[in-house]
């Protein structure tokens, strides 16, 4: 182990100052719910799930049916509530209040919105015992256990982003980067510690800043991308460093400059170097072709897919790589392609491989689900198929309709900026109607 050595200069001046954050655990209230839920639709007459959701359904308005999910998707959704996973949002107490002919707090038991949106749908982001030994540990000697501890902390905030928004996530997000700098400016450790707490300052930064540029606050987050960079360089952690300069790259990709973007992609696949495992290097390669299919690079689209494809063929054990490529895999390079393709605008590639991916994608990541079903829809458009992209952007409409992401509702502009082309379409012509009024 190496001597004790302080914190140094890792408080940006993005981070908001720390409020004190109420909690609620609304764990066994959805579980008490859910089962309520679920005793109702199996009371006479009984009513299997799929019956269930096209009931619902038809107790939506004509002005909010656009925005409710279809019927295989709600299907699962009650899956979900009935087990006690998440609460039903407003739009679809209201359906199965009207359904049922009974009031809301007979049904849910809770007021609207009593609860925020964290708590309401997701609880991985409960306080426990850390923040209480931070305090007690202000100023004096931290070790491995608390770097454990912070390591399982940014985890869940990564499996909280799955599901949920940047809008829903900011607060917590920044919150527990803050509480990594503080541990690190604060307290004294080994020089082993010192290294690790980097590490870990640098994760929290590349999902606080990968939460921040979903909110559509990009500026945070390039600045927050920026601070996990020195830590991680600072820890000598190449892999990380790629990750972090990665993801500034796929936001100025979306946002700035194509070519600046692919200049920044081309540097994290350097960062990450040839020792790199598998996952690490296909991912650096997938940036850099997004990269390259924005500034319309076909022919650096085309190698870097394959050199992504090749990187993730080589296997290797998941165990030797970091916790945050978790969701590096086959399918979503596939979605990368797919993308890609779509982005070059040559759909004939692109709408099998989405249509492909789309048939088995978890339905609970909704954000991603939408922001999908956005390319597929530009890809039928471009495909000449205006019906077809109507209902793919449709129910890309309805996911996204209670999702707290500036990239999905950009994506929806997009969508129905792309589909006036054909407003003559009835079909089309009738979602931009519906989506005008909404």
């Amino acid at each position: 182990m190496g001597e004790d050595r302080g914190g140094s200069r890792f408080l940006p001046d993005p981070l908001p100052p720390r409020r004190r954050e109420v909690r609620h655990d609304m764990s066994a209230e959805k579980k008490i719910i859910g089962a309520r839920l679920r005793e109702v639709r199996e009371s006479s007459p009984y009513w299997t799930r799929g019956e269930m959701a096209r009931l619902l359904r038809d107790k939506a308005t004509p002005q909010e049916l656009p925005h409710i999910a279809h019927v295989k998707d709600l299907t699962d959704m009650i899956k979900q509530w009935e087990a006690g996973k998440w609460i039903p949002r407003p739009r679809y107490r209201a359906l199965y209040c009207r359904l049922l002919g009974k009031p809301e707090a007979e049904l849910f038991g809770v007021e609207s919105d009593a609860a925020p949106s964290l708590g309401s749908d997701f609880d991985l982001l409960a306080q426990g015992d850390l923040p209480a030994r931070i305090d007690a540990i202000s100023g004096g000697r931290v070790g491995s256990g608390v770097v454990a501890d912070l390591s399982a902390r940014v985890h869940g905030l990564r499996l909280a982003d799955d599901v949920l928004a940047g809008g829903d996530l900011l607060a917590p997000a920044f919150r527990e980067l803050r509480t990594a700098v503080r541990v690190y400016e604060e307290s004294t450790y080994t020089e082993d510690v010192g290294r690790e707490l980097l590490t870990v300052i640098g994760e929290f930064a590349q999902i606080a800043g990968w939460i921040a540029s979903d909110a559509g606050q990009h500026r945070r987050a390039a600045d927050t991308y920026r601070l996990g960079i020195d830590a991680a360089r600072e820890a000598g952690d190449g892999t990380l460093v790629s990750n972090l300069i990665g993801s500034l790259a796929y936001q100025t990709s979306n946002v700035r400059d194509a070519r600046e973007a692919l200049a920044l992609a081309c540097e994290a696949l350097d960062a990450a170097g040839p020792d790199a495992t598998p996952r690490a290097r296909a991912l650096a390669w997938d940036r850099v072709a997004w990269a390259a299919a924005r500034a319309q690079d076909a022919q650096t689209t085309t190698r870097a897919l394959g050199e992504a494809r090749m990187a993730l063929d080589e296997g290797g054990t998941v165990e030797g790589d970091p916790a945050y490529l978790y969701w590096v895999d086959a399918g979503e390079l596939q979605i990368m392609e797919a993308r890609a393709y779509t982005e070059l605008r040559r759909p004939l590639r692109a709408v099998p491989l989405l249509v492909d991916v789309l048939g088995r994608y978890d339905t609970t990541h909704t954000r991603e689900l939408a922001l999908y079903l956005s390319w597929l829809a530009i890809a039928l458009a471009d495909a000449n198929e205006p019906e077809q992209a109507a209902a793919a952007a449709s129910r890309m409409l309805e996911l996204s309709a209670d999702v707290a992401s500036e990239r999905t509702a950009k994506r929806a502009n997009v969508v129905l900026n792309r589909l006036r082309h054909f407003a003559d379409v009835p079909a089309v012509r009738a979602l931009l109607d519906n989506a005008q009024d909404a």
